[in-house]
């Protein structure tokens, strides 16, 4: 039995924090490119003249179906539209909202500036109400600053050249995730986070308000399953921020907890309801996985048992988008491809994906390691930048089951000198840290790929070409003990400073990376190449089995699920076709782990079932 949550509303741009009556304002803008950056001093936030073009929102600019489709450099954009509001109640607050704007955003309502922000994969909202023009009809404008040149911002994979090279792809500037609006009471919710905690059959409940109370204010939180009441709380709110645990004993027994417990396998959700009395009460439904992640004895464990991490490497990138999906249903057609290929994971390469990806992949059941993308240039600038990116990213998504471990950090991109120089060793340990006291919940690597520091994971970047030379590596203990403490295949230091190894999992985060050869001419990127499709077929299945074969890796990371621009080693072309049957690369992808030997038999059970017609 699964317990799902609610249906994706037809505009729900996340459910994990959602309320009724949310305005859609995706769609058609005026548009205009400022390359001489005159707008400020000409006052475009006042002016509809200089819209001169028409933009689909949350369309980057540089994708085609922004209706714009040009790539090059343009560092200044705006944006214009109009909207209708109703009249307001006294206690009522009229928000706007953004999913993400790529990087910096100024954002006016009827020639008022309500908001700046600096950020181009976390969300930020700001409240209009004070500046309405009575009910009727608002504008807006929007100002968007993308510098492709400076690579002191957090960027990813997004090119700082014109035209893309090596593994980096076209740039997503602008508006590029939802964009909406919500009434609310004057005092209201702005987060609500829940932290599983199963040892102790318990729910720790932790929510933050616009404002302190001016008087003690009833707070009530309801959990449900399938329409039944699961448990209800009632506490006293007199600040604006409180924590509070609510006990879930259903799961202290195992004739509940099998039903009620989210793996990837059996994706079962609890529905949320959390109300804030008052004279206008606010009210958000939510969900929440019941499940626990950790590691120890050389393995990660998801609900304190062994699990094997079968991840995949997502860019998360369409050619006609970009980093925007194309629309909702592309962000569920992935997460279903991605398991249909036999993988329980993704790890979302340099993006902080759309929250309603996340959402499918908490109601399909896949886990996620979220990475945050890197800048490049190591400065006080980028530091603070980072730093406080990853810290909105964190807030936003640290409910969501699916995602099992945060990435600060990846092949030391940003901190190139990171082995030698004590300052850049101190930020990537800094961001470890930082990450664990949001959430101490989920384990966190500091650096994946090489020139670890603090981690609760050694992650290893492996691309050998051969089967051969991932067991020469991985398959005895003390030969992969000996590479951890000195050289990687990148010829780069693995774990930094003389750390103690320990107990921590050891896992193979990037490998793989097979495309075919290219042609004369092509622009192309990538590690191993074949020549056809059984060639293929056999490369992987010798990459595989060297990784299921070894006693000593707790998990792997292919790369990566599609082609993307230049980099042609996906499982899927760009058009998300794939290049071998998916019962194939689920054959490859799902051989049994040597780590885990119960898997041989839950694999022999398995085919038992189907045989049987039970599957």
């Amino acid at each position: 039995m699964t317990i799902q949550s609610p249906v994706m509303a037809e505009f729900a741009p996340n459910l994990q924090f959602h309320r009724e009556g949310l305005i859609d304002l995706c769609g058609q803008w005026g548009f205009a490119f400022d390359d001489a950056d005159l707008g400020m001093l000409e006052g475009w936030w006042k002016r509809a003249d200089v819209f001169d073009k028409a933009i689909t929102v949350p369309y980057p600019p540089e994708s085609k179906l922004s209706g714009i489709g040009a790539p090059g450099f343009h560092p200044v954009i705006w944006y214009h539209r109009t909207f209708q509001t109703r009249k307001l109640a006294r206690d009522e607050r009229l928000f706007l909202h953004f999913g993400a704007v790529d990087y910096a955003a100024s954002v006016w309502v009827n020639g008022q500036c309500v908001a700046t922000h600096r950020g181009g994969h976390v969300p930020f909202s700001a409240d209009i109400t004070g500046v309405l023009n009575g009910e009727g009809e608002q504008t807006v404008v929007v100002r968007a600053e993308d510098q492709p040149r400076d690579v002191r911002v957090p960027r990813g994979k997004q090119d700082w050249l014109e035209d893309p090279h090596a593994i980096w792809y076209h740039r997503t500037s602008g508006i590029w995730q939802p964009v909406w609006l919500s009434i609310v009471p004057a005092l209201h919710f702005t987060d609500i986070h829940f932290v599983p905690d199963l040892i102790n059959a318990r729910v720790r409940c932790e929510v933050r308000l616009n404002a302190a109370p001016i008087e003690p204010t009833r707070l009530t939180l309801k959990f449900g399953v399938k329409g039944k009441s699961l448990a209800e709380q009632s506490v006293m709110l007199a600040d604006s921020e409180l924590c509070f645990d609510i006990s879930i004993p259903q799961i202290e027994h195992g004739t509940y907890r099998d039903h009620l417990l989210w793996t990837p396998e059996k994706p079962n959700l609890v529905d949320a309801e959390i109300t804030l009395e008052g004279k206008m009460p606010d009210r958000v439904k939510s969900y929440l996985g019941l499940r626990s992640v950790s590691v120890c004895n050389h393995l990660f464990l998801l609900n304190e048992h062994p699990y094997y991490l079968r991840l995949v490497l997502g860019q998360n990138y369409w050619p006609e988008s970009h980093l925007a999906a194309p629309d909702a249903a592309a962000l569920r057609k992935e997460v279903e491809l991605i398991k249909s290929m036999g993988f329980n994971g993704v790890r979302v390469h340099q993006k902080i994906e759309d929250p309603r990806f996340l959402y499918w992949c908490d109601v399909l059941g896949l886990l996620v390691w979220e990475e945050m993308p890197s800048a490049y240039a190591f400065s006080s600038s980028m530091m603070e930048r980072l730093s406080q990116e990853w810290m909105e990213a964190i807030r936003r998504d640290k409910s969501h089951p699916c995602i099992v471990a945060w990435v600060p950090l990846n092949e030391s991109w940003g901190v190139s000198h990171i082995a030698t120089r004590e300052d850049q060793a101190h930020f990537a340990s800094a961001l470890y840290h930082m990450t664990k006291a949001l959430d101490p919940s989920r384990p966190a690597i500091s650096n994946d790929g090489w020139e670890l520091v603090e981690s609760d994971i050694w992650s290893v970047h492996d691309y050998a070409p051969d089967g051969e030379g991932l067991s020469s590596r991985f398959h005895n203990r003390e030969d992969m003990e000996a590479m951890l403490k000195g050289m990687g295949p990148a010829r780069r230091r693995l774990v930094l400073g003389g750390r103690e190894l320990g107990d921590k999992p050891v896992m193979l985060t990037e490998f793989g990376g097979l495309s075919y050869t290219p042609k004369q001419g092509d622009n192309w990127h990538g590690y191993s190449t074949v020549s056809d499709p059984q060639e293929f077929e056999a490369c992987l299945r010798d990459l595989f089995l060297a990784i299921a074969a070894s006693p000593n890796l707790a998990g792997y990371c292919y790369t990566q699920v599609t082609d993307t621009e230049q980099e042609a080693n996906g499982l899927l072309t760009a058009a998300r076709v794939p290049k071998l049957p998916l019962e194939t690369i689920r054959d490859i992808t799902t051989m049994p782990a040597a780590i885990m030997p119960q898997e041989k038999v839950d694999n022999a059970r398995r085919v038992a079932r189907k045989a049987a017609g039970h599957e």
